[in-house]
């Protein structure tokens, strides 16, 4: 089930975003995780934060931005992944997004082995590839999802 993720969750999804820190251009440094952590904190307080949990461990995280009307951000702990943890979330946030605008996400390129499986996810429910852009300086491609 995909609740909205609270102060009281921080501790479990930040375990998370640091198990699986080195798939994600930009958390190199404890700076930048740091940096995450606030943003998470106020993802959490604007009910943007997105989360799955096992019994208090939290699973699978999703942000989403209703401004910019995209997913921001979308992992699932490796041993979760291929469980439905990702389409549950994928789901939920397309719930909190207009669906009547483009919803976008930014993910790896074709090419780039970490993006066999989010491509494939965001494919599921039709988003199609749009430009190539560079996030954090790495080289990611935009998918969008048409009204």
């Amino acid at each position: 089930m995909v609740l909205y993720g609270n102060e009281k969750d921080i501790s479990s999804w930040m375990e998370l975003v640091n198990t699986v820190k080195q798939e994600f251009p930009g958390l190199e440094t404890e700076t930048a995780i740091e940096e995450h952590k606030e943003t998470v904190l106020k993802f959490m307080k604007d009910k943007r934060a997105l989360c799955v949990k096992e019994c208090e461990k939290i699973a699978g995280v999703l942000l989403l931005s209703k401004k910019h009307n995209m997913i921001c951000c979308l992992a699932v702990l490796p041993e979760y992944r291929k469980q439905g943890i990702g389409s549950a979330l994928v789901e939920a946030a397309l719930n909190d997004l207009d669906r009547t605008k483009n919803i976008t996400v930014s993910t790896f390129r074709e090419d780039d082995i970490k993006g066999i499986a989010p491509r494939r996810l965001y494919k599921k429910y039709g988003f199609t590839e749009g430009e190539l852009t560079e996030e954090f300086g790495y080289p990611n491609q935009v998918f969008v999802l048409s009204p």
